[in-house]
């Protein structure tokens, strides 16, 4: 592996595991860059330095459009909407079917612990493809919204109340389920810190209709009691920092006797759907993306 390689196209497999758990840390907050630069230099190959790893596990968001935001097929836009109990006023990508015969049911998007970057527009777009109307807030927007880079955006972030971001995202559902094309069935997927937004939204919205929840942080059992949505849970095998706390989750959606359904994937890490970076397993990405596809035709159509 070369220096050049960091600009190609790779997979998890070229990895040392043990690099892929140091990444896993380094973006959500465990580590620094620094830490994982250097611990990350016992794993490097020859001709492939630590800074050369960590650039080519990090997203490339020209590889992030599945659907041409030109697409005529669809119509997408920036919308304002009110936030009173979070940040009084927010912002998010809104794509529908460019013909809209009939209303349609909508589906909050949220984003990772860093914003509304190119990957989660394109996953609304792909919804609007599927006939659905999507809205990705970007928890970043009352501080100028997402920068344009990931590392930055996580930064950011972690600046915003919890409280107040929270809020946002169940404003954005309220805010979906009244506009004039929906028909006020509602639901929402997550991916990361989104999966786990998604599943709060699933706890604290009890007109929410279904919720996918892509490899995020479980409520606890007892908030289970309290989900009246359906609920999708994705995890990918190896995956074993988010995978350990879902025993626990199912017991109390057991126990509650919640509509629920969960799946594995072998072989997949977290963030196997981000189809930008090395992590993104296609084949799972497909399969997990026409579950959830046909989980929402289910419940919201």
């Amino acid at each position: 592996m070369t220096e050049k390689e960091h600009h190609e196209v790779r997979k998890a497999a070229d990895y040392d595991p043990r690099i892929l758990k140091l990444f896993d840390g380094y973006v959500h907050g465990a580590i620094t860059r620094r830490q994982f630069i250097d611990r990350a230099a016992a794993f490097a190959t020859a001709g492939m330095s630590a800074a050369a790893i960590l650039a080519s596990l990090s997203p490339d968001y020209a590889l992030a459009q599945q659907v041409d935001p030109d697409d005529k097929s669809i119509t997408t836009d920036y919308k304002k909407y009110a936030s009173p109990d979070g940040a009084g006023v927010m912002q998010g990508y809104f794509a529908r079917p460019a013909v809209v015969e009939h209303k349609l049911p909508g589906v909050v998007v949220i984003h990772e612990n860093r914003g509304l970057n190119p990957y989660i527009e394109d996953v609304t777009r792909r919804l609007a493809v599927a006939g659905f109307i999507g809205f990705a807030p970007d928890a970043l927007f009352p501080l100028g919204g997402y920068p344009g880079n990931d590392d930055d955006g996580r930064t950011m972030q972690r600046q915003r109340d919890g409280d107040e971001m929270r809020a946002d995202f169940v404003a954005a559902v309220d805010y979906l389920q009244q506009h004039p094309d929906c028909d006020g069935k509602v639901g929402s997927v997550g991916f990361c810190f989104g999966g786990g937004m998604s599943m709060y939204l699933a706890v604290n919205v009890p007109t929410l209709a279904a919720a996918v929840a892509f490899y995020g942080r479980h409520p606890t059992a007892e908030d289970a009691r309290k989900i009246e949505a359906p609920l999708l849970v994705i995890h990918g095998e190896l995956d074993e920092r988010v995978n350990a706390s879902w025993p626990e989750f199912e017991k109390g959606l057991k126990a509650a006797g919640k509509d629920y359904r969960q799946i594995e994937y072998a072989g997949a890490n977290h963030g196997f759907h981000n189809d930008t970076t090395p992590r993104y397993d296609e084949k799972q990405a497909e399969r997990a993306w026409g579950e959830t596809i046909a989980f929402f035709e289910k419940h919201l159509v």
